[in-house]
């Protein structure tokens, strides 16, 4: 196909998002177009692999590049992203509650009994030598222990009498304020007969230093307002232990567990200098705030599967965890730094949420080329939160709030339970070689009940069907096409009253106890096209959303003087897009080692929003963003280097509420990195991140009385930074 036609095309689709003139967009539209192109002429001089829909890469395939982990391994195939990123479409905020019945990533054909300890994070711990060979199931099937969504990740270990290997990875990273803090990870795994485990422990920073700037000014003509520099430090080490065991009871019975114990203890402090212009002379005011917190979270969780003479399947699993958040924010003002302070807030919010989640099915084929699962899950889901705020004002000083005034809020205290079970039927059907149908209908019945400042109950039931269907057109090219019915969980943190961290003007947001639940119709087109031998990946997917019972600000003022908001149900919407992404070998340039990764991302969206009395779009859905990678392995000299650039198209991205309006720029980062392994048993790696130092920036405007008249008081334009970082690190297995 000629260049022009295909740039024709993509420019077509940008141009139908009103995104076409951006010149980011347009030289990422050439990029993909010209890859294409170029590989539409190599791909008919060779054979295509006799594979359908499951590429497997074994152990041999990797053995030239000196890989310590899997994820070593994973870095080198072609494509990779599609299945690690979900293909880069986002979802809808809601809440994580509940297993569900999707995930990316097997090992041994199994998903882990496990949340936050789920298999992506434990592999780059898994040891190179351990894996036989690597899958990418493109296909779905009533073999797989989960839903294939889109593409899946299989990582099947070698099977060995005796074996155990320590993997160890140090390291530091320097941030642009000179502080250097270091990183570290040790593990050790194996296998003794039919007893597999792995042991670890993390070390990881979660430093940050932000330098930022506010520029405030009054409607046009009326001048400067005010100017706010601001310093945060976030001083944050996580440390991880996990352990994850499994025991192969007889050739037909497995068990397994799981556990993880997080400290992650985020502690802030930040200064902000704010000069009035109002003023004359200008004024300066010092805010500062300590921001003390704890934060951590323990998850356990096991299962069990037995495999029957007539290729039935029985399995069970459960999970249970509890996460931790306290959080105390305490803000000083003086008329300079080094001058007598005087405390103006304190707010503290803690949270306690616990997990108790079983889940079980059995799964048999009741024809040929036809398999049906049925099971059910339940879930009991409670979330303790409390929000306790004071203010220097006339009244009786409070210890518990920091010596000053209690102000009362409603909905400060709170406990909210679901519990819900879900039933599920999933039904797969080869119809031939080359088309394959997997149908599911779920059906979820919930409690939601709400004690402590409000007492409320309320019940849902839900049927949610499924259909995903599968073409390969030929054996290198598939066709997928789904539609599904998804009801969000709603976040129990907007059930009460909570600190806002949106707008530092208002310190809390009331919460809604009658929240109800967002339902959106997906229907996605996806094509997939491997290159022959090994050559990458062409893919293109196609969505349209059909959104009913948004959840975004609501009006909940007492009267057009007190204006109040809070999260609620809205209306009716839509979402639709269109996502490219190419990952091509540069064979043809005589470098096959050599791996470009292009992608472009376009959407648009819109719904109703009575609070504003206009059309907005469909929060988080922004215009797009474009992606950019390149990676070359030298296997000849150990060493392999590369870089990512990310981008969002700008524009579009606006926050409304029933006063103001923060419009959100995109966010930008180029990394770069270098690894040189084979050096003995030490593999090293230096890595760059935002190397561009990229300002994150923003605008709100706030108005006298509702947005929806119009009445501008004030623009702000904010900006941030956390500067360029620099990680080195050192790995080896033993």
């Amino acid at each position: 196909m000629p260049i022009g036609l295909i740039y024709d095309f993509f420019e077509g689709w940008a141009a139908f998002y009103d995104v076409a003139q951006e010149p980011i967009v347009r030289y990422s539209i050439k990029i993909i177009s010209v890859l294409l192109s170029i590989y539409s002429v190599v791909a008919t001089a060779q054979d295509a692999p006799a594979d359908e829909s499951t590429i497997t890469y074994p152990a041999s395939f990797f053995v030239q590049y000196g890989p310590v982990s899997v994820n070593d391994m994973l870095n080198v195939i072609p494509g990779i992203s599609l299945a690690l990123e979900g293909n880069e479409v986002r979802s809808f905020n809601s809440a994580d509650r509940g297993l569900g019945a999707s995930e990316q990533i097997l090992i041994n054909g199994k998903r882990m009994a496990g949340k936050a300890n789920e298999a992506s994070s434990q592999l780059a711990r898994i040891s190179a030598d351990q894996v036989q060979y690597i899958e990418i199931i493109r296909g779905t099937s009533g073999d797989l222990d989960v839903r294939n969504t889109g593409q899946l990740i299989n990582i099947v270990l070698l099977e060995s009498q005796s074996s155990s290997s320590i993997s160890t990875e140090l390291g530091a990273t320097h941030f642009h304020d000179g502080n250097v803090e270091p990183i570290g990870t040790f593990s050790f795994s194996g296998q003794t007969g039919q007893f597999d485990y792995l042991l670890s422990a993390q070390v990881a920073s979660g430093y940050e230093a932000l330098d930022s700037y506010e520029i405030s000014v009054l409607p046009p003509g009326l001048g400067l307002n005010d100017v706010r520099e601001i310093e945060r430090f976030r001083d944050q080490t996580t440390t991880t232990l996990n352990s994850n065991i499994a025991y192969q009871i007889s050739p037909d019975s497995r068990i397994a567990f799981n556990g993880l114990y997080r400290q992650n203890d985020p502690p802030t402090t930040l200064t902000r200098t704010i000069t009035n212009f109002l003023d004359t002379p200008p004024s300066i005011l010092v805010e500062r705030e300590a921001i003390p917190a704890e934060s951590d979270n323990w998850e356990f969780g096991g299962d069990y599967e037995l495999n029957f003479d007539g290729g039935g399947k029985y399995k069970i699993l459960f999970i249970v965890n509890e996460n931790n958040n306290e959080i105390t924010r305490e803000r000083f003002v003086s008329r300079g730094l080094g001058d007598p302070e005087a405390k103006n807030l304190f707010l503290d919010t803690g949270s306690r949420e616990r997990e108790r989640i079983v889940r079980t099915s059995y799964t048999w084929d009741p024809f040929e080329g036809q398999n049906l699962e049925l099971g059910i899950e339940r879930a009991q889901t409670i979330l303790d939160s409390t929000l306790k705020i004071g203010l220097p004002i006339p009244g009786t000083p409070s210890a518990d709030h920091g010596g000053l005034t209690p102000i009362p809020l409603p909905n400060a205290v709170s406990s909210v339970e679901e519990i819900r079970y879900e039933g599920f039927a999933i039904h797969n059907w080869q119809i031939n070689q080359r088309m394959s149908l997997e149908s599911s209908l779920f059906y979820e019945d919930s409690e939601i009940s709400q004690s402590g400042d409000v007492n409320v109950s309320r019940s849902f039931d839900f049927l949610k069907p499924k259909f995903d269907f599968r073409f390969n057109m030929s054996n290198s090219l598939q066709l997928s096409m789904s539609a599904e019915l998804d009801v969000s969980q709603l976040r129990f943190s907007d059930f009460s009253a909570a600190a806002n961290d949106r707008d530092e003007t208002q310190d809390t947001i009331a919460g809604n106890p009658e929240l109800e639940q967002e339902q959106v119709w997906r229907y996605i087109a996806n094509l997939d096209y491997r290159l022959p031998n090994d050559g990458g990946v062409l893919n293109s997917r196609l969505f349209y959303y059909d959104v009913g019972n948004s959840i975004d600000r609501i009006d909940i003022s007492k009267s057009p003087t007190r204006l109040a908001s809070t999260n609620g149900n809205v209306g009716d919407g839509k979402v639709f897009g269109l996502n490219l992404n190419a990952s091509i070998r540069l064979g043809f340039l005589n470098l096959p080692q050599a791996v470009v990764t292009a992608g472009l991302l376009v959407q648009d969206s819109s719904i109703y929003a009575p609070l504003i009395g206009k059309k907005r779009k469909v929060v988080p859905f922004d215009r797009g963003n474009v992606r950019f990678g390149f990676r070359h392995d030298i296997p000849s000299q150990n060493f392999n280097y590369g870089l990512n650039y990310r981008d969002g198209i700008d524009g579009n991205r606006p926050f409304y509420d029933i006063d103001n309006v923060i419009f959100i720029g995109s966010n930008s980062n180029l990394s770069l990195f270098a690894e040189k392994n084979g050096v003995g048993a030490f593999t090293f790696r230096a890595e760059v991140d935002n190397l561009l130092d990229h300002e994150n920036c923003r605008e709100r405007r706030r108005f006298n009385g509702y947005l929806r008249d119009g009445d501008v008081r004030e623009i702000e334009r904010f900006c941030t930074t956390n500067g360029v970082r620099f990680t080195f690190k050192v790995r080896a297995t033993f």
